[in-house]
């Protein structure tokens, strides 16, 4: 037997499925704007001196869903991955990463219904918190003190932009649904 809770003003609108899928979609969405908005940026910075490095160095520079892809290449699947991999990589576990975490956010939002712009703010910062959580202990990662706090600033930026972008394609969606 189960006891339902009615709260008035705030029944979901999406069956736990939907939420999870129009999530999904808002996910995607919020990845590609955080995309446009890293290579904005990043398209004002400088690209350092271009000296050839070797395999290992590659790797140590390469960005972190490139890592992170590759230790479950080769850990989980036992397949070697080399350096000439690593935009592929990166870009497949960029997306990959955004769009599921959207689908989080999709069952969260449709339960608790809150302002989206505000819970995309929200979730933007969680993500990138979590970020940290999990790649400072997988080495990939130095803590967060370590780093400039400009750096610090960039990095919460581009999830911020992920997180209402994730908000703003969720709520349209569901709009679009009503």
């Amino acid at each position: 037997m189960s006891i339902a809770v009615k709260r008035p003003g705030r029944q979901p609108e999406a069956s736990p499925l939907g939420a999870l899928l129009r999530g999904l979609v808002a996910g995607g969405a919020g990845t590609a704007v955080m995309t446009a908005y890293q290579e904005l940026v990043q398209s004002g910075e400088s690209a350092g001196d271009n000296e050839p490095v070797g395999e290992a160095e590659r790797w140590q520079q390469a960005p972190a869903p490139a890592q992170v892809a590759k230790r479950i290449l080769e850990g989980v699947l036992r397949k070697q991955v080399g350096a000439d991999q690593i935009p592929l990589l990166t870009t497949v576990m960029h997306w990959l990463y955004g769009t599921a975490q959207g689908g989080m956010y999709g069952l969260v939002q449709e339960t608790i219904r809150t302002n989206p712009i505000a819970s995309g703010l929200a979730f933007g910062t969680g993500v990138w918190t979590l970020s940290y959580a999990q790649l400072v202990p997988m080495g990939i990662y130095e803590p967060p003190w370590r780093y400039p706090a400009k750096t610090l600033a960039v990095d919460l930026s581009y999830h911020l932009v992920y997180g209402v972008g994730v908000a703003v394609a969720y709520e349209t969606l569901a709009q679009l649904s009503r």
